[in-house]
C-alpha cells in the first residue's frame, strides 16, 4: 500500500506562499452552500473558516432564515438566499466561484435532495461535499456517477459507513474506502483519529490533531478550509492534505492554552493564522 505520512516536511513542499502582488480577485472565490432552520451555524463556521484560510472572496448560499445571521456574524462574507425560508430548494447563482462546498447543516428535505441532483447534473466547478450532502448521496448512490473526477468527500465514520457499508476492521474500512474512491474517482477525507486522505490507491495519514477536535462544528470548519484552498488553485488532493494538516495543527497549538474541554470549533478558526505561520516560518 502506498501510504504517506502528512508531516511538516511534506506540507512545506506543497504549501504555496501568497504572492506579494495578490489581491482579492486573484485569491479565489469560494461558494458555501449550507444551512437549514436551526443549523445556520454550520454555514457560519464553514464560510468563516473558508475566508480565514485565504480565499479572496467567499459567498454563502443559505435559506432565507440565514440571511441576517450570516450578515451579522460574518460581515466580510457575501450572502445569497434561496427562495425558501427554512431549507434550500434550488442551487442557483450568478457568481463564478472556483470551488463550491455543499452540505454543512443542509438538511435532507426531499426538495433539497432534488435540488442537489439537478445541480450535480450540470456542475463543472470543483466540489467539496460534507455532512447532509453525503447523507443524501448515501440514499441516492446512483448520483455518485454524476460527480466530477476528484470531487472531495469529507465523511465522519457514520457518514462513511452509509456510503460504503459496514466494516469489521480498520483494514477492511481502508480497503472499502479505497475501492469506493477508485470506483467513483473521488477523494475521500476519512475523518477520525488520525484523519486519512484517500485518492485511489494513494493513502495519506495525517500527523496533527488531538482529542480537542472532537467537538461540534469541527467538520464544518474543515470543509471551509479545504474549499478555500481549492479556490486558491491548489489541486484537490493537495488541498485535502494541507487542509487536514492545518485543521489538526490549530488544536495542537491551542491545547496548552485551552485544554481539551474548552476547545470549540470557533477556536480552530481562531488559531488558523498561527497554523499558517508555523508552515511559513519553517
Amino acid at each position: 500500500m502506498n501510504m504517506l505520512h502528512i508531516t511538516k516536511s511534506e506540507i512545506t513542499k506543497r504549501y504555496k506562499p501568497i504572492d506579494s502582488q495578490a489581491h482579492k480577485g486573484t485569491q479565489g472565490h469560494a461558494l458555501i452552500v449550507a444551512g437549514s432552520y436551526g443549523k445556520i451555524g454550520a454555514a457560519v463556521l464553514a464560510s468563516k473558516a473558508c475566508l480565514k484560510s485565504g480565499s479572496g472572496l467567499v459567498t454563502a448560499f443559505v435559506p432565507k432564515c440565514g440571511y441576517q445571521i450570516l450578515q451579522i456574524s460574518n460581515p466580510e462574507i457575501m450572502t445569497l438566499t434561496d427562495v425558501e425560508e427554512t431549507f434550500i430548494s434550488n442551487i442557483d447563482f450568478d457568481i463564478k466561484p472556483q470551488a463550491i462546498a455543499i452540505g454543512p447543516g443542509l438538511g435532507q428535505e426531499k426538495i433539497t435532495q432534488d435540488a442537489l441532483h439537478q445541480f450535480f447534473k450540470s456542475n463543472t466547478v470543483p466540489l467539496i461535499l460534507d455532512a447532509d450532502a453525503l447523507n443524501i448521496l448515501s440514499i441516492n448512490k446512483n448520483w455518485l456517477s454524476l460527480l466530477q473526477p476528484k470531487t472531495t468527500l469529507t465523511p465522519h465514520p457514520k457518514e462513511l459507513e452509509r456510503l460504503i457499508g459496514k466494516w469489521n476492521s480498520d483494514a477492511e474500512k481502508l480497503d472499502k474506502t479505497k475501492a469506493f474512491s477508485k470506483q467513483y474517482h473521488v477523494i475521500v477525507v476519512m475523518k477520525g483519529a488520525p484523519t486519512v486522505v484517500i485518492d485511489g490507491d494513494a493513502v495519506y495519514k495525517n500527523s496533527t490533531g488531538n482529542a480537542a477536535l472532537a467537538t461540534a462544528g469541527s467538520g464544518d470548519v474543515l470543509t471551509g478550509i479545504i474549499t478555500s484552498l481549492v479556490a486558491q488553485s491548489y489541486e484537490p488532493i493537495t488541498a485535502a492534505i494541507l487542509g487536514v494538516y492545518l485543521h489538526g495543527l490549530t488544536a495542537d497549538i491551542a491545547l496548552p492554552k485551552t485544554g481539551h474541554h474548552a476547545f470549540i470549533a470557533s477556536d480552530i478558526i481562531k488559531y488558523l493564522g498561527e497554523a499558517f505561520l508555523t508552515i511559513e516560518n519553517e
